[in-house]
């Protein structure tokens, strides 16, 4: 398996990181935009599905950086 996937269910150009270490299976969910990489949740992942309440909760965040994203005047 890849060390990053993609994740649709929580949007486009939303991906999940896989990051095996001692203390167990992390994951990072992140979106890539053309001037930054936005974190949405790191967790570790004890279950074969991602849980739905970090799926909801990274939809949540991604609402609120695409509308604080819109508000923010573009440097020129």
């Amino acid at each position: 398996m890849p060390a990053s996937r993609p994740m649709p269910s929580i949007g486009v150009r939303c991906h999940e990181l896989r990051i095996n270490d001692k203390a167990g299976t992390w994951r990072l969910m992140y979106r890539i935009e053309p001037d930054a990489i936005v974190i949405l949740d790191v967790f570790v992942k004890k279950t074969p599905t991602t849980p739905k309440a970090v799926i909801d909760a990274c939809k949540k965040r991604l609402k609120e950086y695409e509308n604080a994203r819109k508000q923010t005047p573009k440097a020129r």
